[in-house]
């Protein structure tokens, strides 16, 4: 895969001002590497990392499947491919190598003095767009965290060709550091300090949620790997503007918004950070406090991008960290629906075969979140949902009293009402929340 195709493939133009760069995937061919069992093809792998580089406005002008039969401690790669590529680096005057795996600083010292040129693994090009895309203060403390973690075990050099268009923290190098090494005394006193403030940050947020309780609106959460779609759903649902572009992790802070379900129902729509494949481990643990957003989910809504030929390994992979923090599809007790998103760009009968999936799926639906077709069924499908959850309570009510009535048809589903000449006799449907709220109200306390 070269660099004119690619340019074609992804519509961008070079543009003298961006960072040259080249783009290598490993495949590792022995055995040992490939009892992942990764069903990813090496290109599609490739294309990603791709996407990646171009999240942070890399001008890719080479990018490659390197297929390596046995890793090398020393470099991964064999002497030979890094001579090769040494040549091409030259040749086309590239700035930065990005190795689509995990390097161990050894690996990333060698190939930079082989190469020539700057070299990041997968974990600091991930890093490197979180730091450009976190806006909140919290996301950027976590990514803050995340990359002196990173760091700790690696000399920081003075490599400031990122400096140029990056909007990020500058976790690569930054200007004035080819004079010193980073200490690792003074790292990890920023991670300690770090630390306290996230704890700080998370305090606040546990405030807010337990806020959101006693309101309280059923939460549902919009979980899914990057760039399936979940922002552009977000805005159809709750008609409003987050940033949503065909970019890996377009959106990062968690984004909430109240709206309404055909019911009439309030509920809290909340849209989280994509997940990705070989998510560095320090991000996983740096956001989880974002990600316990969809701990307090009542429903989780997994988007999925089903026009995407590794659908089926991202479902995977996002399965694996919804697990990691402790929601087992198959054990959880939140309920998960799939979202087949991005329907639209089927072809007819592969499109026909997904409808028919969805139709007969109770936990799927079939939507375009582009084209808006299929979120009246997902709305519709979340009332439902909730529904299910509701308590049945038999109420009497004074008739005098209409500000309870309204606020009984509101919240909940009036299923039967007799009334005499005094009161009201109903037979309500009332969330959990709800219930316990008209409780409070029965008790002498304001109805909110």
């Amino acid at each position: 895969m070269g660099d004119s195709s690619h340019e074609r493939n992804q519509g961008i133009a070079t543009q003298a001002s961006s960072t040259r760069a080249l783009i290598l995937h490993l495949d590792l061919l022995s055995a040992a590497d490939k009892s992942g069992g990764d069903v990813r093809a090496p290109e599609a792998r490739l294309e990603e990392a791709c996407g990646l580089a171009l999240a942070i406005d890399l001008d890719i002008v080479h990018a490659e499947v390197v297929r390596v039969s046995r890793a090398t401690p020393a470099t991964l790669m064999g002497s030979g491919q890094v001579e090769r590529f040494a040549d091409v680096i030259d040749a086309m005057e590239i700035e930065v190598a990005v190795i689509d795996t995990a390097l161990s600083p050894v690996q990333q010292r060698n190939l930079e003095r082989s190469l020539k040129c700057k070299v990041i693994d997968r974990t600091a090009l991930i890093l490197e767009i979180f730091g450009a895309r976190a806006r909140t203060h919290e996301g950027r403390l976590q990514v803050e965290l995340a990359a002196l973690t990173y760091q700790r075990s690696r000399l920081v050099r003075s490599w400031t060709h990122l400096e140029r268009q990056r909007g990020g923290a500058g976790f690569m190098g930054g200007p004035g550091e080819s004079q010193i090494e980073l200490d690792r005394r003074i790292i990890d006193d920023k991670i300690v300090k770090l630390k306290r403030q996230l704890d700080e940050v998370k305090r606040t947020r546990e405030l807010h949620r337990s806020a959101r309780r006693k309101v309280p609106y059923p939460i549902v959460a919009l979980v899914g790997y990057t760039n399936a779609g979940k922002s552009t759903l977000f805005n159809r649902m709750t008609r409003s503007a987050v940033f949503a572009k065909d970019l890996l992790f377009a959106t990062l802070d968690p984004t909430m918004r109240r709206l309404s379900l055909p019911s009439g129902r309030q509920i809290i729509l909340s849209d989280t950070v994509g997940f990705i494949s070989d998510l560095p481990t320090q991000l996983v643990a740096a956001f989880r406090a974002t990600l316990e957003e969809v701990l307090e989910a009542d429903i989780i809504l997994h988007v999925r991008d089903v026009a995407h030929p590794d659908s089926t390994a991202q479902r995977a992979d996002v399965e694996a960290v919804l697990a990691d923090l402790g929601i087992a599809p198959e054990e959880s007790a939140t309920p998960i629906i799939e979202v087949l998103n991005k329907v639209d760009l089927l072809p007819e009968e592969e499109r026909a075969q997904v409808l028919n999936l969805a139709a007969r799926d109770p936990d799927k639906v079939a939507v375009s979140a582009l084209e808006g077709s299929g979120t009246d069924e997902l709305l519709a499908l979340l009332d439902q949902r909730l529904n299910a959850r509701r308590e049945l309570l038999r109420v009497d009510v004074d008739l005098s009293d209409g500000a309870t009535l309204a606020w009984l048809y509101r919240h909940g589903e009036v299923l039967e009402r007799e009334d005499d000449e005094e009161h009201s006799h109903l037979l309500v449907g009332l969330d959990p929340a709800d219930r316990a709220r008209f409780e409070r109200r029965q008790a002498g306390q304001p109805l909110s």
